[in-house]
């Protein structure tokens, strides 16, 4: 059973299953304040734990929840609030925390897609130096599910490529699907945080490089 109808939802269809309960529905803009919103999720996501009892449930969280600067916002709190919730009512359940996504549609302002615009249009933007991202193919997520999912039980995996990119690797591999060069002023800021990744992802990731991983992304949704 798959709860939801936008990216991550859509990219779950080929391994729907009757004992799975994929929650991927819900808040989806990190900067959302309106309490209502989140109420909404929240209620959505009761109803369905008690609706579709006795199936195990997998819940699409954020690594937001380790940005030290976004530890205020409405959109981590929430999350926090849900994971706890699951934790403590939900007999089987699996969390995912995800990176940044990268694939068809979605968010326009997600990096990927921004950065695709902004160098296709020959727009001037800012680069942060000290920026790093953690990125995943949308499609890596039901691939991680379909091999992972029925034997990790009870437990929150950090999910994304194992790679803190620089945002000038990411710009290259844009630049050479789109043949232009991206037009940038470097400014010497910008943060990432450091997260843990255990074996289950190592080993999910352990035949591809990060360059082959930033190339990959980029030849498929550019």
């Amino acid at each position: 059973m798959i709860i939801g109808s936008g990216l991550i939802a859509n990219s779950l269809k080929n391994i729907d299953s009757e004992d799975m309960l994929y929650f991927a529905s819900g808040v989806s803009n990190s900067l959302e304040t309106r309490d209502s919103e989140f109420e909404r999720e929240f209620s959505l996501l009761k109803q369905c734990i008690e609706e579709y009892d006795g199936k195990k449930l997998v819940y699409f969280s954020t690594l937001s929840i380790y940005d030290q600067s976004k530890q205020d916002s409405h959109y981590v709190l929430h999350k926090q609030e849900l994971e706890n919730y699951i934790k403590n009512n939900v007999e089987a359940y699996l969390i995912l925390r995800v990176g940044n996504i990268v694939g068809n549609g979605g968010n326009p302002n997600t990096l990927f897609n921004f950065l695709k615009n902004q160098i296709s249009s020959n727009n001037t933007f800012v680069l942060h130096k000290k920026a790093r991202r953690l990125l995943i193919d949308i499609d890596d997520i039901a691939k991680f599910l379909a091999h992972n999912c029925t034997e990790i039980h009870n437990q929150t995996i950090n999910l994304a490529f194992p790679y803190y990119y620089d945002l000038k690797e990411i710009i290259d591999a844009v630049e050479k699907q789109i043949n232009k060069n991206a037009a940038y002023n470097e400014v010497d800021e910008g943060d990432f945080y450091k997260v843990s990744f255990d074996e289950n992802i190592d080993r999910f990731f352990s035949e591809i490089t990060p360059p082959e991983y930033i190339n990959a992304l980029a030849k498929k949704y550019i």
